[in-house]
């Protein structure tokens, strides 16, 4: 298993390793120990699973004040997967990395509590699963619109499939301080 560091501290790409033959190919898509290892000390207690079709965007997601870390990889299709930093505070509050998962590629990201996440589909189709950290708690769902200019991701989808939910989430800098996480949570 190979870690790489992304330009946000904490959020993470996951490169499993993959034994191949001519049958096809075995991963371990999450063991915890080789995880904690590599500094992934969470316990995940959750499990979801998306579809979606080209061109849809999902995000961007955060629970407060019940925060969430996240594994997320692509079982098929393509995604461009997103983190943004909002954690009130930090040195790179604000700030956004991306990075494609895929199911050819079978790259996992994981996004540490107290980032935004969402994701738009660049194949066909997309079957993404990933973990969290705590579970999902409706009454503490909240979001970021997904084209913040504050923000400014590069989305490389020109016209996205954006829920009606999703469209009317605030900008992050009109969110209140005390209804984000802390940088030194």
């Amino acid at each position: 298993m190979k870690v790489l560091e992304t330009s946000l501290k904490g959020v993470l790409i996951v490169e499993p390793d993959v034994f191949k033959d001519e049958r096809g190919f075995f991963m371990e898509t999450y063991q915890q120990k080789r995880y904690t290892a590599e500094g992934i000390d969470v316990l995940f207690v959750q499990d979801n699973m998306s579809f979606s079709k080209k061109g849809t965007l999902r995000g961007m997601h955060y629970q407060f004040p019940h925060l969430q870390d996240k594994l997320v990889q692509v079982v098929d299709g393509e995604i461009f997967d997103v983190a943004v930093d909002i954690r009130y505070g930090s040195p790179t509050f604000g700030q956004w990395t991306g990075v494609y998962l895929s199911g050819e590629n079978r790259r996992q990201l994981f996004i540490p509590r107290g980032f935004a996440h969402g994701f738009c589909v660049t194949a066909p189709l997309a079957y993404v699963i990933y973990k969290c950290s705590n579970f999902y708690m409706p009454e503490y769902d909240a979001g970021i619109v997904w084209n913040d200019p504050g923000i400014g991701i590069d989305w490389p989808v020109s016209y996205p499939l954006v829920s009606k939910k999703d469209q009317g989430h605030p900008r992050l800098f009109d969110i209140p301080a005390d209804s984000l996480p802390p940088y030194d949570f």
